[in-house]
């Protein structure tokens, strides 16, 4: 989808039974938008021939298999690299093309287990909440997968070589975490969970229920934030202790929650906008899409009645299309062949 948003013709391969199903059927899977779709049985040699047809011309490959699949399949990177030796071949997995754990199956959860990254993800005395799948699949591996696709592009310009690009989650995961693992370096990051500066364990960067059982976060980490969210609280900080006195957060904590449960989120949210308090709302998904200032930005866009996010990121002089929508027919591999040129 980011390829595709960014101008990419991007054509998803599928076998005749199609992949897995997460959208309810009859419904459109608007993670797919912006690319066309064609059916390839890689087991008969039509398919066979179809798929070779595009990969004689395509910049790029991305595949998803576990890894060996590719290979049996005759469209591994060494009998590719034959006929499209500048071909960018982008492989996607959970665990690495290699290591003992690469041919085992694993979904977000067990990746972002491994790295470190779900123990985080918990208050103190609760158990650990994977932050849905944004931080395995879609950060530490498209987001991951697309950097190494645009960047070995660029070498080609240089090289005029193509070459395999190995993005596992574990691997992406890891490299997102690098903040974390220089913390712990410096000694002021520790395991425990909700004691460290990001992870609720500090009360000036936490989330605080309101009069309404709704939430607003607040994130005051610098002093001069710091000040003006305890002014905008009524609080007088010769009452309290530093900000930083790990000893008073305890009491800080407390004076905050009591505060804040006095007023309803969005009295909270009117009190404090246009400040530099850093608090704002916790909204739903609903509420995000009214939310002013992603609406000011069109950071949310409505395609078809569907809302969804729009292209990122932006450019003075290239502005990406309206992203079209999901196919849901495939089309025949002869149109794509008529639209590439051969390289």
């Amino acid at each position: 989808m980011l390829l595709a948003d960014l101008g990419a013709d991007v054509i998803r391969v599928e076998r005749p039974s199609g992949g897995l199903q997460i959208i309810p059927p009859g419904q459109r899977d608007w993670l797919l938008r912006g690319r066309r779709l064609v059916v390839a049985d890689m087991k008969t040699d039509v398919g066979r021939g179809a798929m070779w047809g595009m990969l004689d011309r395509a910049d790029v490959l991305i595949e998803g298999f576990r890894p060996g699949v590719a290979e049996r399949l005759g469209i591994g990177p060494e009998a590719v690299r034959v006929r499209n030796p500048g071909l960018i071949y982008a492989r996607m997995t959970g665990w690495g093309q290699d290591g003992p754990m690469a041919l085992l199956a694993g979904h977000d959860i067990n990746y972002i287990a491994v790295t470190g990254a779900l123990n985080a993800f918990r208050v103190q005395g609760s158990r650990p909440v994977p932050p849905l799948n944004m931080v395995g699949d879609f950060g530490g591996g498209s987001t991951f997968l697309v950097l190494g696709v645009l960047a070995a592009l660029w070498e080609r310009e240089k090289s005029g070589a193509g070459q395999v690009v190995d993005a596992s989650i574990v691997d992406g995961t890891s490299a997102l975490l690098q903040a974390i693992w220089s913390l712990r370096a410096a000694g002021t990051w520790t395991d425990t969970p909700a004691a460290n500066l990001l992870d609720t364990g500090t009360p000036f960067y936490d989330t605080y229920e309101c009069a309404d059982g709704k939430y607003v976060a607040v994130g005051a980490l610098e002093p001069q934030f710091y000040a003006v969210l305890l002014a905008g609280l009524a609080l007088k900080s010769e009452d309290l202790p530093d900000q930083y006195d790990k000893g008073g957060w305890s009491m800080l904590r407390q004076r905050f929650a009591q505060t804040f449960a006095s007023r309803t989120r969005d009295q909270w949210a009117e009190h404090f906008a246009g400040s530099d308090a850093c608090v704002t709302p916790v909204l739903s998904f609903a509420e995000a899409a009214k939310y002013p200032h992603l609406v000011e930005r069109r950071t949310l866009v409505e395609i078809d009645g569907v809302v969804q996010a729009a292209p990122a990121p932006r450019f003075s002089r290239t502005v990406p299309a309206i992203p079209a929508a999901p196919a849901t027919e495939p089309c025949a591999v002869s149109e794509v062949l008529r639209e590439w040129v051969p390289r």
